[in-house]
């Protein structure tokens, strides 16, 4: 018996465990001799130690020295964990939040490393709770990334384990012991608990830290930051700038808005080619909104001509990552037979994909099919009934596409009193129902007008990112309906649309630089937005370009130029721009002749 404790405590050629630990470690670290290394550590992780169990589970985990093997990487992490190795609960928490397949609950595994790598058909859900009990264990144990990710599992979790408030303490003490992820959740806290600029600004001493030491996320939010003014004077060069360094870290949203900056030449110099670039890098990472960006570029064509077959390709790849828009788009598409042929089949089948991803619009398209006979009355029934069942079983999202159908009169009579209850039930949880209520009780629909209540609904949407509701709020904020006015926040919104991509933001941030309002006017920046908007068939945009070139409000005169966008415009039945046309011809006729 003593001689078989010696044994584990020297190994059998007299060297100690941690000798042999080190020489194994030593093993790893040379390719060549991995998987010698990965060898020796199996010894020693069998015999008890907890670093090199965790080592085991690394490499398993990792490929290195072994075959790539998730449920004995999670077998030996767990063991090590259970030992009170902090990393190894660290690891342990962040695969169970990624979500960890059933077989890898049994701590004696069946699976043989001469199997292939295990695979599954769907994703397992994330695991809080266990999550969290391993993070605690680790974080307990003074392991700063694990006092971290406890401290976002508190914050972020399911609610019967949520408490934001210890959930910033765990964040204190791992930014305090250095870990960026702390600053970066404080940060991040703090964010979404700010309403004034100093709060912001507060904000962002958290994130700055984080940002500092190359973290991309921290990155990508000080550029939001900057972007919108938030704490600080907005820059839109400076945001840039942190938008280029996130986008270099792999953050797909910074990576689609400086791509779309690139585009524009929008605080940076434009560069198409580099833009389209990482539009593309945004999209194939998974970044809906960036496909979405590149079907409307290629669909729209500017340097170069319409790609229609690279349009539709790039929606549906939107589509697939949830892209509502894009669904409806393609919908439209198939309906209007616009690069694609003519099929209402297809666009029937496009509408109804965008409604169950949220689109209240492709509601509309599928009644409009439904009211010119392109689709049958029974479909139309048959897509209202499926909603009902899942709304009156408390699904959220079908409670609103039940509302929007009735409210649009979709496989029955339109009934906006019944939309509204629906609509409303929706709005505790679904956006685009937030915004619709909002509008629908701001017009009177179904009930008596209530403008500042259909105010403070769209906010919500608006608050909540829906770029659609910030146009709305926005244009509630420059007329003061609902509640005060206040258009510098109205300017914010609708430059933040504009850099989206919304046209209409576009006009308004023109409009908005162009006098009039209670901002500084300046138009050179209008005619500038006019120009995006106009280019994107905005009539109304196509009209002022006509009138800053023909009066030269922004500078020089181009009446060349003033004479296309009013054509243009007036080719869209705008009765000003065909009436400012001809004045203008009138006047080239006059000064002809009177040189003559």
């Amino acid at each position: 018996m003593v001689l078989g404790l010696f044994k584990r405590i020297l190994g059998r050629n007299g060297s100690s465990l941690e000798d042999r630990l080190l020489r194994a470690k030593a093993l790893m670290e040379d390719p060549d001799d991995a998987a010698k290394g990965f060898s020796q550590l199996s010894v020693l992780a069998r015999e008890g130690s907890a670093e090199a169990q965790f080592l085991v589970g690394q490499a398993y985990l990792n490929a290195t020295g072994a075959p790539p093997n998730l449920i004995e990487g999670v077998r030996w992490t767990r063991r090590a964990a259970k030992q009170g190795w902090g990393q190894a609960g660290f690891i342990l928490a962040t695969l169970y939040l990624y979500g960890l397949p059933a077989e890898a609950e049994a701590d004696q595994s069946s699976v043989s490393v001469f199997d292939e790598a295990h695979t599954s058909e769907a994703k397992p859900d994330p695991d809080y709770r266990k999550a969290a009990f391993w993070a605690k264990k680790a974080a307990e144990g003074g392991n700063p990334d694990a006092q971290a990710m406890y401290g976002y599992i508190l914050c972020n979790g399911p609610e019967d384990i949520r408490n934001p408030d210890e959930g910033l303490l765990w964040y204190q003490k791992a930014a305090q012991a250095g870990c960026i992820q702390g600053n970066l959740g404080l940060g991040i806290a703090a964010l979404n608990a700010a309403q004034s600029d100093e709060e912001y600004a507060q904000a962002a001493v958290e994130l700055d830290k984080a940002a500092q030491k190359g973290l991309g996320t921290a990155l990508y939010l000080m550029g939001v930051l900057a972007e919108r003014g938030l704490g600080r004077d907005a820059s839109i060069t400076e945001a840039m700038q942190y938008y280029a360094q996130a986008a270099e870290h792999h953050v797909s949203s910074a990576q689609a808005k400086y791509g779309v900056a690139l585009m524009l030449g929008q605080g940076v110099e434009r560069d198409t080619v580099r833009g389209e670039t990482w539009l593309r890098r945004a999209a194939l990472a998974g970044d809906a909104e960036a496909a979405a960006t590149l079907g409307d570029m290629y669909g729209r064509g500017g340097d170069m001509p319409p790609n229609y077959a690279e349009a539709i390709a790039w929606y549906r790849y939107a589509s697939d990552h949830g892209h509502s828009a894009a669904s409806y788009t393609l919908g439209t598409l198939y309906q209007e037979g616009v690069a694609v042929p003519q099929d209402m089949q297809e666009a029937e089948r496009w509408f109804k994909i965008a409604v169950e991803q949220g689109n209240g619009d492709a509601a509309a398209g599928l009644g409009n099919l439904l009211l010119q006979g392109k689709i049958s009355p029974e479909a139309g029934q048959e897509i209202l009934s499926a909603y009902q069942v899942k709304a009156e079983q408390g699904d959220y999202l079908s409670a609103f596409n039940f509302g929007v159908c009735l409210a649009q009169g979709v496989g029955t009579q339109p009934d906006e009193a019944e939309a509204l209850k629906w609509l409303h039930k929706a709005a505790e949880r679904v956006v685009n129902a937030q915004y619709w209520y909002g509008t629908m009780l701001l017009n009177g629909r179904g009930t008596e007008k209530d403008a500042e209540e259909g105010r403070a609904w769209i906010k919500k949407a608006a608050d909540a990112g829906m770029i659609e509701a910030q146009v709305a709020y926005a244009d509630l904020l420059v007329r003061g309906e609902g509640g005060s006015k206040n258009h510098p926040e109205a300017l914010k919104l609708y430059e933040n649309a504009a850099k989206s991509g919304q046209v209409w933001a576009m006009f308004s941030v023109g409009a908005m630089y162009g006098g009039g309002h209670d901002v500084p006017q300046d138009r050179a920046v209008a005619q500038s937005w006019f120009l995006q908007a106009a280019q994107r068939g905005n009539a109304a945009a196509q009209l002022m370009m006509g009138r800053y070139l023909a009066l030269g409000l922004a500078g020089d005169k181009n009446i060349v130029q003033a004479k296309k966008w009013y054509a243009k415009a007036k080719a869209q039945d705008v009765t000003q721009a065909a009436s400012e046309l001809a004045d203008l011809e009138d006047q080239e006729k006059m000064s002809v002749s009177e040189q003559g």
